[in-house]
């Protein structure tokens, strides 16, 4: 939907129709009946034919206004400003007093056709008629603040080097809505493609295609074949592992074998991978999906939140589109999706959205904000309370006065990816790339990669796994390793300290801690294989996320993850028993050491009682320094010998 939509509500104030007993301003017998014929030809949509007849009209008679008019509408919508400009001025040329609203129109196609400072003047003098509708004068002047901040935003440019991304991945059909995992290393895409159908009929399609990373770069990209059927697939987000495609799928006119069912025009769809194959799509249904259309999903990184475009019906029962999120709960159910912020919806369409895996940068599109004209680029990052900020208009020339949209950024944030059908492209709708200049990127995200397996067999496991942000207990990421490979890959913003938590039915859970001081590239990944240790006595973890201040034994804040974890792993092995150990360095003195590592034993035992677990199941021993794992001589060795430790010392049969 576009700035347009005003001029054919403009142009309808003037009720036309080939029925109507009415006085034209041309009272010629063929320029007449040429303008009825116009009517019906546009009524039915065909343009070409209503544009014929028009000429006709005005060829016999070159004062009717009525004529120029219809022309100015009709080439907006097609999107010919420039003649749809020339048309409103030969309208308002003949008598500008006969509708004043043809200065709103012809300033609305200057403001398309980037004409601003025309487009600027025109609606002044518009707003400056006495008989100017209060509704349609408020429009006029947002449009004088969109046309002030277009004008500045061309006379000081933001750099832009956009680049055809070739051969491998774009083609003579349209390629648009990129999609990309949290490594980088897979770029998956809609394409546009023609086709016969089963009874023959000739069509076009949308399937979807998949490209890998090589050393040369994308490989030619492939068709996703166990998703694409005879019916549209688009619009894709993929989670940050790639494990999980988010698409949509449209009812059809002519229905297919392969049809997806849908409850509304559009719905949203998920697809898991088993193995390196998407298996059985299933729609997501209420309450994410409903009779509305609901589409262009995007997947956050924290494996947990939604967020999708739906159409709705604004104040004045004029459907709109909005942005919403919805969370997935640990009973696997969708809440109830809620409008993702007044500062970034409006009363117009917010469209294609986009959540950098950083989760606190959203990227859209929008004509309900200040913009160059058409759909705009906007970008709105969350502060530490989870407001979004007043969105930005990402600028020009990346914005233009045409539409913009499918905007995706990579993980780094360095490179945005976008599509056009600019010159120069392969045909239609081209995929490009550009280094996205520095104030628009995210925060910085690399990824931690590794594979999930059983440390007895070393085959794959599908394992859940937790990364929790140590300062604030909250839950970064929230997934599963490949059920077939065991791999995983989970994003990591710069700057925090993390717990990583895995586990699995049957295996002692796994505990690591890490911190990420930079982000600069995805190219250094953090690298991560978990080991799982079967259920059976005389299995030991290291409880790494269990944290003392130096030479005390009261349990610090950042341990509250973990003592859950603890707690609710015993809680589901009724069946086993546990020693909960303390261990020290060799600083300072043995005796000193043995009643540290006690009371640090003692500590965590007391805190796993007061929650409920019986005492005949735990205990708990300091060891002092007696049993190094590491070197005594260094920082990092001695860190290693600082630990609290989580034994299995029977399990009842």
């Amino acid at each position: 939907m576009r700035y347009t939509k005003l001029l054919i509500l403009i142009f309808n104030l003037i009720v036309f129709s080939a029925s109507a007993q009415r006085e034209y301003t041309s009272s010629v017998p063929k320029a007449t009946r040429s303008f009825d014929a116009a009517l019906k030809f546009y009524d039915s949509r065909l343009n070409e034919k209503a544009l014929e007849a028009l000429d006709e009209a005005i060829g016999a008679d070159p004062k009717f206004i009525e004529a120029h008019m219809l022309k100015a509408n009709i080439y907006s919508d097609i999107r010919d400003y420039e003649k749809a400009i020339a048309s409103f001025r030969s309208a308002i040329a003949i008598n500008p007093d006969f509708f004043i609203n043809n200065f709103y129109g012809l300033a609305t196609v200057e403001y398309l056709g980037g004409h601003y400072s025309e487009a600027k003047a025109d609606f002044e003098k518009f707003i400056s008629f006495p008989k100017v509708s209060p509704a349609l004068s408020a429009k006029a002047k947002s449009m004088i603040v969109n046309c002030t901040f277009a004008e500045e935003a061309v006379k000081n440019p933001v750099p832009f080097n956009p680049i055809n991304m070739g051969d491998s991945i774009n083609t003579a059909f349209e390629e648009y809505f990129p999609a990309i995992t949290g490594d980088g290393k897979t770029f998956l895409f809609t394409r546009r493609v023609k086709s016969t159908t089963s009874d023959g009929r000739k069509t076009e399609q949308e399937d979807f295609y998949i490209s890998s990373m090589g050393a040369k770069g994308w490989r030619t990209a492939q068709p996703v074949t166990e998703i694409n059927s005879d019916g549209n697939e688009g619009a894709p987000s993929l989670s940050a592992d790639g494990q999980y495609l988010f698409f949509t799928a449209c009812e059809e006119m002519y229905h297919s074998s392969n049809q997806r069912k849908t409850n509304g025009s559009c719905d949203i769809f998920i697809a898991k991978k088993t193995g390196d194959k998407y298996a059985n799509p299933r729609n997501l249904d209420l309450p994410v999906n409903t009779g509305a259309w609901e589409s262009q999903p995007s997947f956050s990184s924290d494996g947990r939140t939604l967020y999708f475009v739906r159409a709705v019906k604004g104040s004045n029962n004029v459907s709109q589109h909005d942005i919403f999120m919805s969370r997935i709960g640990d009973d696997a159910r969708w809440s109830d999706p809620v409008s993702v912020s007044s500062k970034i919806n409006t009363s117009a369409d917010e469209l294609s959205v986009f959540i950098h895996p950083d989760d606190q940068t959203l990227y859209f599109s929008s004509n309900g904000h200040t913009g160059m004209g058409g759909q705009d680029i906007f970008y709105s990052k969350r502060d530490s309370s989870g407001e979004w900020s007043e969105p930005i208009n990402i600028g020009y020339p990346i914005n233009t006065p045409s539409d913009e949209a499918s905007l995706l950024v990579s993980p780094d944030g360095k490179i945005g990816f976008f599509s056009s059908d600019r010159p120069g492209g392969k045909g239609g709708e081209d995929l490009y790339q550009f280094d996205l200049y520095e104030k628009a990127r995210p925060q910085p995200v690399t990824y931690m990669k590794g594979k999930v397996f059983d440390d007895d067999t070393k085959l794959p496991l599908a394992a859940s796994f937790e990364l929790i942000d140590l300062a604030t207990g909250k839950i970064i990421v929230r997934s599963t390793s490949n059920s077939v490979t065991g791999q995983f890959i989970v994003c990591l913003p710069a700057g925090k300290s993390y717990a990583l938590n895995v586990s699995k039915d049957g295996y002692l859970f796994y505990s690591d801690n890490f911190e990420l001081k930079s982000a600069k590239s995805s190219k250094d990944p953090v690298l991560k294989d978990v080991p799982m240790k079967p259920i059976k006595a005389g299995q030991s973890i290291v409880l790494k996320n269990i944290f003392y201040d130096t030479d005390k034994f009261d349990l610090k804040q950042e341990s509250k993850s973990e003592l859950k974890k603890l707690l609710d792993f015993i809680n589901k092995n009724p069946k086993a028993h546990f020693e909960i150990s303390g261990h020290t360095d060799n600083v300072g003195s043995k005796p000193y050491n043995q009643t540290l590592s006690e009371k640090r034993a003692k500590t965590v035992y007391e805190y796993l009682i007061r929650a409920g677990i019986p005492a005949v199941r735990l205990t708990s021993k300091g060891y002092g320094d007696t049993k190094p794992i590491a070197e005594n001589s260094t920082d990092a060795g001695r860190a290693q010998n600082r630990r609290t430790e989580f034994l299995i010392t029977k399990v009842d049969q």
